[in-house]
């Protein structure tokens, strides 16, 4: 199989507040929201350079979304940012109604996404997110997996019209995607070519899947890898492709299992071609406080789980 190096890990929402500074200087209609989370969002060179285009709104995320869809108006392209429970939970309503009924042109960027936002617990962390953004209709929805990824997505977002959602972490994590590789919204990449199983893995799960491909490999097992990174709209044509090979498909995520891309994986194989599938999420419940590795294992969101779902899912064909 193909192999992927770390080449230095790190967090990728510093992969987006890299994104944010070379948006500044290259697109003056790029406008950023933050709800007094500067330094967690990265938005710290980006409010630096351009301070007449920065708006601090304080802890007031609904008054912050609903300042967004009006600049758009004006012909801005708003980057709202803070927490992802923040970005989605406590603001439906106001995205509901103001942006995607609205179809306005704002991109709500949300860090410390899932179990992985460690200690702060159960009452910041979430798992519902992506289910409650892709049920928005209009609402692309993107979930990366690293430092590169997640700074070429927030370039790309600024020239997708239309509302958005951006999800990515808090922990350093590694950084395998080259940086040169373009983005394309709503086009899945192949990570790794295989016949016996598919593995098509989102945001921090890329990873683990990769490592977990290459244990599958050890003992004979030829797992076939890809990456969606947008949820919405989903590439269909790409798992379809991968499954009518393979005939069975392990989904991973950050995510609970009800409502994120596991379920509209499942959503793809009923309508086209059944096929076997085991999920990698977490099983309908709140997450906890702890370190994000210890969660990750507790919860069973790593390779390990992965390569256990594929020999499960295995069994089944």
């Amino acid at each position: 199989m193909k192999k992927y190096t770390n080449t230095g890990s790190k967090d990728t929402r510093s992969g987006f507040g890299a994104g944010m500074t070379e948006l500044g200087q290259k697109n003056e209609n790029v406008v950023a929201l933050c709800a007094d989370l500067i330094g967690s969002l990265k938005f710290d060179d980006f409010k630096k350079n351009h301070p007449e285009r920065f708006f601090q709104i304080g802890i007031a995320e609904a008054n912050m979304i609903g300042i967004a869809a009006g600049l758009t108006i004006g012909g801005k392209i708003p980057f709202t940012g803070t927490f992802a429970n923040f970005s989605t939970g406590r603001v439906y309503d106001q995205i509901r109604q103001s942006v995607a009924y609205s179809d306005k042109n704002v991109k709500i960027c949300a860090s410390h996404a899932g179990l992985t936002l460690g200690e702060d617990g159960a009452t910041h962390q979430i798992l519902e997110d992506i289910g409650l953004m892709k049920m928005l209709p209009g609402m692309t929805v993107i979930n990366t997996c690293d430092y590169n990824q997640t700074k070429a997505a927030t370039i790309a977002l600024a020239d997708h019209h239309g509302p958005a959602y951006l999800r990515f972490g808090r922990p350093v994590v590694p950084n395998f995607m080259p940086a040169d590789e373009p983005f394309v919204i709503g086009k899945a990449i192949l990570l790794n070519e295989g016949t016996d199983v598919t593995i098509v893995a989102t945001g921090h799960l890329v990873w683990e899947a990769l490592i977990a491909a290459e244990a599958l490999e050890a003992k004979g097992i030829s797992a076939e890898v890809i990456n969606i990174h947008t949820i919405k709209p989903l590439d269909e044509e790409a798992i379809l492709k991968s499954v009518a090979k393979t005939k069975c498909v392990v989904t991973a995520e950050e995510h609970n299992i009800l409502g994120g891309l596991g379920e509209s994986v499942s959503r793809v194989l009923a309508l086209n071609t059944p096929a076997p599938q085991e999920f990698v999420a977490v099983n309908d419940s709140f997450g906890e406080s702890g370190t994000p590795e210890q969660l990750m294992e507790k919860y069973k969101l790593n390779n390990q789980a992965i390569f256990e779902a594929v020999e499960r899912v295995l069994g089944r064909k």
